[in-house]
């Protein structure tokens, strides 16, 4: 089914395209939007990514799904993003807000290897700074090693393992509760400070 999409694109045909897009927009943009933490940016990047198909279609060979191909487009269309003048701009580094949450780290009820609700961890890695996100969504969830990250986003190996022990550590710190992104109730004592 792929194969045939693929070459009904090549070939120009009406609707093969679009088609094509209404298969694999939402997954596009999920991945960019995970990768970018902004609405816009993943929109922007969903297209730059329909675009760069669009170009390339003749190097998919059907080898793999398209999906993966195009998953593979995005990935490296977010790797280019966050290489480039923007993605600079937010690289961050230690902040208060950073060792405050390794500190805090494991205090909560949550541990790794416990059961999660899968929209809390969207939320929590949604939260996460760019850099620590790109960098665990890309060991984590994407397999990359940490040389193969430092590569792709032009850091140093050993900042890459930073980057996702810190995002780890953030998470916990995020999902301890199991509600990340909702507010907890107040601690003893803290009723109606804000």
């Amino acid at each position: 089914m792929d194969r045939e999409l693929a070459a009904r694109c090549r070939r120009g045909e009406a609707g093969a395209f679009e088609e094509l897009y209404k298969r694999h927009g939402r997954r596009v943009y999920t991945l960019a939007y995970r990768m970018t933490g902004s609405a816009a940016d993943a929109e922007d990047l969903t297209q730059d990514v329909f675009l760069r198909a669009h170009r390339r279609l003749d190097s998919y060979r059907g080898e793999a799904a398209l999906g993966s191909w195009l998953h593979r487009l995005t990935v490296n269309a977010c790797l280019d993003y966050a290489r480039g003048k923007h993605g600079r701009r937010q690289r961050v580094t230690d902040t208060t807000a950073d060792i405050e949450a390794v500190e805090a780290a494991g205090r909560g009820p949550w541990r790794p290897g416990t059961a999660l609700d899968p929209i809390d961890l969207e939320r929590a890695v949604s939260q996460l700074p760019p850099s620590y996100r790109r960098a665990f969504l890309l060991h984590d969830v994407e397999g990359l090693e940490h040389h193969e990250i430092g590569e792709a986003l032009g850091i140093a190996e050993g900042t890459s393992k930073s980057l996702v022990h810190k995002a780890r550590m953030r998470l916990r710190v995020l999902l301890r509760g199991g509600s990340a992104g909702r507010p907890r109730p107040a601690a003893a004592g803290q009723v109606g400070a804000s």
